[in-house]
């Protein structure tokens, strides 16, 4: 006896799978591309969604060191604080907290510069690198030191050349009959040379990701452009940087949100100081959580607020950056 399959009639629409059997046969049917991803997820829940929500709940009360569960030889104190909703953004982004605003503007300022120093430095050094010349591997081996030492290894380092008592640079200057400068005690000198360690550690990245980027490039167009008697600023402009567009979009946004976030640079070269001067919003909430009595609703509020600009930075940017390569496009 054989059975025969009842096709639907033309024009008719089979009959919708339950949700159910259709996540038992995306489970059972890629069961081992979830079986690999599952440790990631995992170590994913735990170490950043876990800190994430459990920030954003402290960002909703009025925790801090006196009203935190602690434990004091053998006595274990509750938690006493309490939910206060939104009242640590008001606090904060109405201004009445008192240092939001300069330390945003400082950090505006902060990530700008040093962004636009990484890319401008890293793209001439990529063009450098980009031609045939001598030495070229010994030149870039000695142009990526700064990226493989790590962050808190050069600020000692740096420390150790920009300090006021003793420091390399001003035993140099004192040489050359030039007065030595505070350079980590006095706010301007101090805001100079955390910028100007962040672009020394900073351009090895732009320069590596914008080389590759120079040599995706394809030489016919500089040869065409060269024949059409195009100046080299022009083959610049009309070749190179259309050419980089894809990685450039990438490298800056993520130099944006890495330097925004640049704690070590800041917190071991200067503290944040002289007098919270050098202070941006990461290292201001880092104060908040972990100085004096301990404010652990304030800097899980600020930690909130630094999350949401970078989100609607990225997205925005993003949006920006698919529009210009439409346009290109057309």
């Amino acid at each position: 006896m054989t059975s025969t399959a009842v096709r639907p009639p033309s024009g008719v629409a089979p009959e919708p799978v339950p949700p159910r059997r259709r996540v038992r046969t995306l489970l059972t049917r890629h069961w081992y591309a979830w079986a690999m991803a599952a440790p990631v997820v995992v170590v994913l829940a735990v170490l950043v969604l876990y800190p994430l929500a459990q920030g954003l709940w402290l960002s909703l009360t009025n925790a801090n060191e006196m009203n935190s569960a602690r434990t004091i030889g053998a006595n274990e104190i509750p938690a006493t604080y309490e939910f206060v909703g939104l009242a640590n953004y008001l606090d904060i982004l109405s201004g009445s907290e008192g240092v939001f605003y300069p330390r945003l503007l400082w950090t505006l300022v902060w990530t700008v510069t040093c962004v636009t120093l990484h890319y401008s430095i890293g793209l001439g050094l990529a063009m450098l690198l980009n031609r045939a010349m001598r030495g070229r591997s010994l030149y870039r081996m000695l142009l990526i030191l700064p990226w493989a030492v790590p962050p808190f290894v050069a600020a000692f380092g740096w420390r150790l050349i920009l300090n006021d008592s003793g420091g390399v640079l001003n035993a140099v200057l004192d040489a050359v009959g030039i007065a030595g400068v505070d350079w980590l005690g006095q706010p301007l000198a101090a805001k100079f040379s955390v910028i100007m360690v962040n672009v020394w550690l900073g351009v090895p990245f732009m320069m590596v990701a914008l080389l590759g980027g120079l040599q995706t490039v394809p030489k016919d167009l500089y040869e065409a452009a060269e024949v059409d008697g195009a100046t080299p600023w022009q083959r610049f402009r009309a070749v190179t940087l259309p050419g980089l567009r894809p990685v450039s979009g990438t490298v800056i946004l993520l130099g944006t949100i890495w330097t925004f976030n640049q704690f070590p640079v800041i917190a071991l070269l200067t503290g944040g100081g002289p007098g919270g001067a050098t202070n941006i919003l990461v290292t201001e909430a880092y104060d908040r959580a972990f100085q004096g009595i301990r404010d652990y609703a304030g800097a899980a509020t600020y930690g909130a607020i630094i999350a949401s600009m970078l989100v609607v930075f990225a997205f925005l940017y993003r949006r920006w950056l698919d529009r210009q390569t439409r346009e290109v496009a057309l």
